[in-house]
C-alpha cells in the first residue's frame, strides 16, 4: 500500500501493547476500539523480548492473535520492528551492544534504548530479528504501516564507545579521504592536538576542558549519520523482503541530535511525537511549531502525529492535566496542518511499569471518564474526515542543524539557545497569525516573500548564495546577531564576517559579546523603547545600510538595505518579544504579507487550508471574532471553519524601502 492509499481517511488510534495484558483483556479492547472509533493501533514498539525470548527462538503466536483480533475489527496496524530496547539475553551474551557515556561508563539494561547504533552485535541481531518479523507479516491484510524502532536517540543522543570510534574514523574517512585534511580543517595545531593516524581519533569523552569545535561538529554529525543507517539497514530489510507497505519512524519535534531534513529524505512518511505541556501558556504555539516543521520536512504529504497525551504525562516533575477539549483542539490543530493520523501513547494504561501514571485513551477507570469520552468523541469526528492540504504560506523560518550544532558549543561569545531563538520567532509569527513553513538555507526559497533566518552562525557558500539569489530577486531577509559568521567547517572566512550576506544587509560585523540578562540593553526607535537586546550583541560596520533603531549607547541595533529587488533588515542582538514583534511587523509590511484573517485575538489561531480557513480556539474561555462581516462566538478549545477561500496577501502593497536600491 503506498503513502497515497493508506490516508484515505484520518486516521485514529494510537500504541497498543498486548503482551502487557492476558489474552483475555483482548476482545475487550477490540470491541472498545470500535467504540471510540479507532482504525489504527501501532503494535510491537517494545516487543523484541516477548518475540525472541532466547537467541533464535521465536514465538509469534501471541502476535499472530492479536493482529487477527485487530484485523476483525477493522483496526488497521503500524507494526513496529521492535529493535527499540535490546532483550535481556542479548545485552548478556553480547556486552558491546551496550552504548558508552563520555565518562566511558557503559549504560545498562533495565530501561529502553540502551544500544549502540554502531555496535555489529546489535546490527544483527536487530537485522536477523526484522527479517523473521517482516517474513511473517509482509501480507498481512491488517499491516498497514511499518514503524522502524522508536523515538531514535531519545535517551542516548550520543555513543562513546569503542565501536563508535571505530565507525567514526571509518566516517572521516570516508568524508575526507586524507588526515592532513582533518588535521588542517579542525586546526589541530592549536594545543598541540595533531593527528599522526587515523587510529588516535577518538569521539569526544571527557578530557579537561574544553574540545576541539571541529571534531565536536563532526562527531555531531557522524552521529546523525550512524544512527540514520540504522533506519536505512531496517527498511531496506523490509523492503527487500517483499514488503510494500509505507515505512516510518516518529521524529520528536525539533531534536537537536539528528538532522531531520536528512532523515526526512529516507522515510516514506514522516511521522511525530509532541508532548507540549498544558501548564505552559504557550503550550499550543509549541505544539504547532512541531506540527509546521514536520509538515515542512516533507511538503504536500500527509504526516502522521504518532505520539501525544491524552491527558496527563507521568515524567514531568510535576504533571498538569489538560483542560476539557485541549486534546481535541491540539488534535484540530494537527490536522489543519496537515496530519493525516491522529494516534496517542497509549491505548490501554499500563497496570505497572514506569509510566504506569501516564494517561491513555483507555484509562484505569475505564469508559466512564471525561478522557475517554473526549477521546471518542474526538474519534467519531476523525472517522468522517480525509486528511486536508494546509494552504501556501509565504513567509519561511529557516532551520539547520548543522547550523544548531555549531552554536551549540563552548567557547563562543555567550552561549545561545538555537531551538528558543527559532521558537521565539515561530510565536511572534503565530500570534501575528501569519502562517509559515520551515525551510533550509540551501532549498529554494522562491516560493517565499519574507525568509526569517536568526542566529545563522554556521553558513556555507552556496546556501549564503541562495539567500542572497532570494533577496536580489525581490525577497526579504530577516536575520539577527551571530549570522554567517564561519564556515561549514566552523572557520572564519577571510576577511571578517558575514562574507556571504554583508552585501545583502549592507553591513558586517566587527566584534561580538555576550549581553547578561541583568543588563539587558534597550533598542530605542524615534526615541521610544520597542525591546531589548539579550544574549548575544554585535559591533556593525555600516556599507549603506539605514540604521532604523539604536542601542541606548548610539550604536546601530537594527539596519535595513535594498539589495538587488529586495531588501534585508538585519538586527545587531538577539531580541525579547517585544523588540522581535516590532521586527516582524516592518519584515511583513516590507514583503507585503497579511495574516490569515485579520484582527483576531492572541489565542485564537488561523490556519489557510486548501479549502479555505480553520479557526482554533486555544484558551479556556469562548472569544467572539469577525469573520467577513459577521460575527461568531467560539467555544473553549473549540474550532470553526470556514470552506469560503479568503484572499491571499499577493495584491497587499509593500512597504517603502528605506534606502536606494543596491545593484547585485
Amino acid at each position: 500500500m503506498s503513502e497515497t492509499g493508506l490516508f484515505s481517511r484520518v486516521h485514529f488510534g494510537g500504541d497498543y501493547n498486548p503482551e502487557q495484558w492476558d489474552s483475555s483483556v483482548w476482545r475487550e479492547d477490540a470491541r472498545v476500539m470500535r467504540d471510540a472509533s479507532v482504525d489504527m493501533a501501532t503494535v510491537g514498539v517494545f516487543s523484541w523480548a516477548a518475540v525472541e525470548r532466547v537467541e533464535g527462538v521465536f514465538d509469534f503466536a501471541w502476535l499472530d492473535e492479536a493482529l487477527a483480533l485487530l484485523h476483525e475489527a477493522s483496526v488497521r496496524v503500524d507494526l513496529a520492528t521492535g529493535t527499540a530496547s535490546p532483550p535481556n539475553w542479548a545485552c548478556a551474551a553480547y556486552p558491546d551492544i551496550l552504548p558508552v557515556d563520555a565518562s566511558g561508563v557503559p549504560y545498562r539494561p533495565g530501561s529502553r534504548q540502551h544500544f549502540s547504533p554502531s555496535s555489529e552485535s546489535y546490527r544483527r541481531l536487530a537485522a536477523a530479528f526484522v527479517r523473521k518479523l517482516v517474513e511473517r507479516y509482509r501480507d498481512h491484510p491488517a499491516v498497514a504501516l511499518w514503524h522502524v524502532n522508536n523515538e531514535y536517540a531519545c535517551h542516548v543522543p550520543y555513543d562513546y564507545s569503542d565501536a563508535a570510534a571505530r565507525r567514526f574514523r571509518q566516517w572521516l574517512r570516508a568524508r575526507y579521504g586524507d588526515l592532513d585534511v582533518v588535521n588542517a580543517l579542525w586546526n589541530t595545531a592549536f594545543w598541540s592536538q595533531r593527528y599522526a593516524s587515523f587510529d588516535e581519533i577518538i569521539p569526544p569523552r571527557r578530557t579537561p576542558y574544553s574540545h576541539n569545535p571541529g571534531l565536536l561538529l563532526d562527531f555531531r554529525r557522524f552521529t546523525s549519520d550512524v544512527t540514520l543507517e540504522l533506519f536505512i539497514m531496517e527498511r531496506d530489510i523490509i523492503r527487500g523482503a517483499g514488503a510494500t507497505q509505507p515505512v516510518t519512524t516518529n521524529f520528536m519535534d525539533a531534536y537537536p541530535a539528528l538532522d531531520y531534513w536528512r532523515w526526512a529524505r529516507e522515510v516514506d512518511i514522516v511521522s511525530n511525537d509532541n508532548y507540549s505541556d498544558p501548564r505552559d501558556p504557550d503550550a499550543a504555539r509549541h505544539a504547532a511549531f512541531g506540527r509546521d516543521l514536520m509538515r515542512s520536512l516533507k511538503p504536500a504529504r500527509p504526516w502522521i502525529l504518532m505520539e501525544q497525551a491524552a491527558n496527563t504525562v507521568s515524567w514531568r516533575p510535576n504533571n498538569a492535566r489538560k483542560s476539557p477539549g485541549e486534546m481535541s483542539a491540539w488534535s484540530e490543530q494537527a490536522v489543519a496542518r496537515g496530519a493525516g493520523a491522529i494516534l496517542f501513547f497509549q491505548w490501554r494504561q499500563s497496570v505497572a511499569g514506569s509510566e504506569k501514571f501516564h494517561s491513555a485513551m483507555l484509562p484505569h477507570a475505564g469508559p466512564d471518564t471525561a478522557t475517554f469520552r473526549e477521546i471518542s468523541a474526538y474519534g467519531a469526528r476523525c472517522a468522517a474526515r480525509t486528511p486536508v492540504a494546509t494552504g501556501p504560506a509565504e513567509v519561511a523560518l529557516l532551520i539547520d542543524w548543522e547550523n544548531w550544532w555549531a552554536l551549540n558549543q563552548p567557547d563562543h561569545p555567550a552561549a545561545l539557545d538555537y531551538e528558543r531563538i527559532l521558537r521565539d520567532w515561530y510565536e511572534a509569527t503565530h500570534r501575528a497569525h501569519v502562517q509559515l513553513d520551515f525551510a533550509h538555507p540551501s532549498h529554494d526559497l522562491s516560493a517565499y516573500q519574507l525568509v526569517i533566518a536568526p542566529a545563522l552562525y554556521l553558513l556555507d557558500e552556496r546556501a549564503s548564495a541562495n539567500i542572497a539569489r532570494f533577496v536580489a530577486n525581490g525577497g526579504v531577509l530577516a536575520t539577527t546577531s551571530f549570522t554567517d559568521v564561519v564556515d561549514q567547517h566552523d572557520r572564519f572566512r577571510p576577511g571578517g564576517f558575514a562574507r556571504g550576506l554583508g552585501v545583502v544587509f549592507g553591513a558586517a560585523p566587527i566584534d561580538f559579546w555576550g549581553v547578561a540578562d541583568a543588563d539587558a540593553a534597550p533598542i530605542l526607535q524615534q526615541g521610544e523603547c520597542i525591546g531589548r537586546a539579550r544574549g548575544l550583541r554585535e559591533e556593525l560596520r555600516l556599507d549603506g545600510a539605514v540604521v532604523t533603531a539604536a542601542f541606548d549607547d548610539g550604536a546601530p541595533a537594527i539596519v535595513e538595505h535594498g539589495f538587488g529587488d529586495g531588501s534585508s533588515i538585519h538586527v545587531a542582538a538577539q531580541l525579547d518579544r517585544s523588540a522581535i514583534a516590532v521586527v516582524l511587523d516592518r519584515a511583513l509590511a516590507l514583503a507585503g504579507v497579511r495574516p490569515v484573517l485579520p484582527a483576531l485575538p492572541e489565542q485564537v489561531e488561523a490556519i489557510r487550508t486548501a479549502s479555505g480557513v480553520t479557526l482554533i480556539n486555544q484558551s479556556a474561555a469562548a472569544v467572539e471574532v469577525a469573520v467577513a462581516d459577521e460575527r461568531i462566538t467560539i467555544e473553549p478549545y473549540r474550532w470553526r471553519e470556514f470552506v469560503e477561500r479568503f484572499p491571499s496577501a499577493d495584491d497587499q502593497p509593500r512597504a517603502a524601502p528605506l534606502d536606494a536600491r543596491t545593484t547585485r
